[in-house]
Formats: C-alpha cells, structure tokens, sequence
C-alpha cells in the first residue's frame, strides 16, 4: 500500500475506562476560563489553560512542557474534591490509548530484529485465534488501524452500566474472539478505523514471538532502559497504587440525580496492551523526549511512527490520522506528533514537534472522559502549548 505523511483534521481524543465507589455532588460552578490567546506569553497562556479547577470538565491538570524552546511545569485543581487539598503534580495516573505508544514501540523492535515481520499475516502468528476471514490483515495494519476488524463486545451501553461491571475482568483471548466472530468492517488495508481491537491483537503477537509477557517485554525494552519507576501495568487490580489525584466521572447516581462519582477505581483489563498503563507526567516526558530522539525506535522503522496510511477514516471519511503508534496535527503552522488516552475520570496526552524543540505531557482529571470531543482543558493546555489549529 502506498502511503503518506499528511494532516490531521482534529487531534485525536480517545476515551476508555477507568475507576470506583464514592458519590459527590456536582462540582459547584465557576467563572469560564478564557482560550489563551497568542498575544499572551507561553507561560502565562499555561498558567490560563489550567487555571480555575477544579471546574465542570475537571478537577486537577497537571502539566510539563520541554525541549530547546523553554521548560514549564504547571499543576491545578485538587487531589480529592472531599479534602480539597491541592493536586499532587508527582501523582500517577491512567494514561489510556498512550499505551498504545509502547506497544507500538516494542513491536517496532521487533521487527527491528527480525522477530516480527510487518508484512506478515497476523494469523500467521496466532493461527488457533485469528480466522481465516481475516487472513489478510498484516501485523502494520494491526499498528495502523486499517485491519478492519470490529470491536470486542462488552457489557452495558451506558456509564452507569459499565460501572456497574467495572471489576469484570477481561482476557485479551476472549477479546479477540468476540471482535473476530463478527464481518470485516472493510477489507484490510482500505480504509482506518481506530479500535482497541489491533493493539489487543499486538500485545498477543508481543508475547507469541518472545514467548515472554506483554508487560515484562514493555518493562525489559522501555520502561527499565529509561528508569522509568513510576509507570507500571496494573493487570487485574483495579486500584492506582502509590499517590495519586482522584478521578470523577459525571453520571447518575443512585438517588437519581446527576452528578460526579468517584472513579478512581475501576479494573482496565479491557484496555491492557492498548491503553491501561499507569504513568507520571515526569516518566511520560522522559518518554517523549527519548523516543522523538530516536532511542527507542531506530532506524527505518522509526518512520512507522511518522507516516499516515493513504486511506480514509471508515466513519468521518477524512484523511487517515494515525500512524504506528501516534497521530498528528497542524498546531501553530507546524507538525505536532503524539498521542492522547482517556479512561474514566483521566484524560492524558503526550505530544512533540518532529524535531523534539517542544514536548507536551499533561494528565487532566476529567469529568467528561466520554464526552463529545476533546476536553476543554486539555484543548486548553494544548493550544497553549502549539498554538491554534
């Protein structure tokens, strides 16, 4: 297939699932924060992008802004809306689909090495769980999202009711069996549809190759080189352990009314190698920074991250807006890489120029992790940080 390096049309805002009990009322309401404007300085249109929480669409952001053009680092809001007690900028937190980064990443050395073939079929590898009706999906296109496969099923259709299965525990096997039962949505390579479903897929061709685990594979090849201490996989425990901010969700609650519930705990094996890391905004950057520099992906395969599949979005019918791992959009008059991830009450996102002369991470408390479109703060930090589409 021929591809492209092109534009984006929107950044790309993916939620998930995130965590638990406690029930709030809905956050009191506050004055809007303006959009920062260009006339402001980079400093302060940060500190406007994250000023006011916790607000109506969140409650805490934290913020690192690196690279040759400045450091800033910036944290607002509060830790638990109970105590009130300031945000802990040091707190780990859900990062979601930047999960997929990783992935992406170690599959890439693999092929790197020889172990994966990027051109191969994905039942190749897994024969006994991929069907033969989709015998035609090759492991880029699992990394590119133009596989075709549909998602998994999963209990409930709305918050309440995917809450209520939030301890349910999910194996990526029976994932996988559940989306390829189901048509194609399109014939490989045609169209792109972003889905977990590819990157639950990578995570088991990660493991059938190694013959070692997902997680211990991402924690040998990158977290571990890159000291890393505070990102870890949390399997089938549903806590964040170690400090961290609360997140909430705005839901129904079981009096009837609307407002924020405590989702701070909430099981993410339904994300596993496509979005339930855990991470720090400090472990993200250095990240970032390492793998905009070329340490972590090298070489030619280092452009499977930076170029986007000649097709169209199967739902939007815009131009492709992911590559192997990352996405990217025009901010300020030039190209920002990177990748964002949301699970209930988390919304996170790492970002870079081509060249690495700016890095953005932030984590913002949402209370809209599945809203329509992106989060206005973190819309906020990013245009604050790039400049406007």
């Amino acid at each position: 297939m021929k591809t492209r390096t092109s534009l984006l049309t929107a950044v790309a805002l993916v939620a998930g699932i995130a965590a638990g009990p406690s029930m709030l009322p809905a956050a009191a309401s506050v004055p809007a924060v303006p959009m920062p404007t260009a006339a402001q300085s980079p400093d302060t249109a940060l500190e406007t992008a994250i000023a006011g929480l916790p607000a109506a669409d969140a409650t805490a952001a934290l913020v690192r802004v690196g690279g040759k053009e400045g450091v800033w680092r910036g944290s607002s809001g509060v830790h638990d809306l109970r105590t009130g007690r300031p945000a802990d900028p040091a707190a780990r937190f859900r990062a979601g689909s930047v999960t997929k980064v990783f992935t992406a990443a170690v599959a890439l050395q693999l092929a790197e090495e020889g172990r994966l073939d990027l051109d191969r079929s994905a039942r190749s590898y897994l024969p006994e769980l991929i069907p033969a009706s989709y015998a035609g999906v090759t492991v880029r296109q699992l990394l590119n999202h133009t596989h075709g496969i549909p998602a998994a099923d999963f209990p409930g259709t709305t918050v309440e009711e995917w809450y209520a299965n939030r301890f349910l525990v999910h194996a990526p096997e029976d994932m996988v069996r559940s989306a390829t039962s189901k048509k194609p949505e399109f014939a490989p390579g045609k169209k792109q549809h972003y889905l977990n479903i590819g990157y639950t897929i990578a995570g088991l061709l990660i493991e059938r190759v190694t013959h070692d685990s997902y997680e211990h594979q991402v924690a040998r090849r990158v977290l571990g080189p890159l000291g890393l201490r505070d990102t870890y996989f949390p399997g089938t425990n549903p806590r964040i352990t170690g400090p961290h901010n609360h997140g909430y969700q705005t839901m129904r609650l079981d009096d009837g009314t609307t407002g924020l519930r405590d989702v701070s705990v909430w099981g993410t094996t339904d994300g596993w190698a496509a979005g339930d890391i855990i991470s720090t905004t400090a472990d993200l950057e250095r990240f970032t920074q390492a793998l905009f520099r070329g340490r972590i992906v090298r070489g030619p395969l280092m452009d499977e991250m930076f170029t986007l599949p000649e097709v169209t979005d199967f739902e939007t019918g815009e131009p492709a807006a992911y590559s192997a791992g990352l996405s990217m959009k025009v901010l300020g008059g030039r190209e920002v890489w990177g990748k964002t991830g949301g699970r209930w009450g988390y919304n996170a996102a790492i970002a870079s120029t081509r060249g690495g002369s700016r890095t953005l991470v932030y984590s913002v408390n949402s209370t809209d992790a599945k809203g329509q479109g992106m989060n206005r703060t973190a819309e906020k930090i990013m245009v604050a940080a790039y400049g406007r589409p």
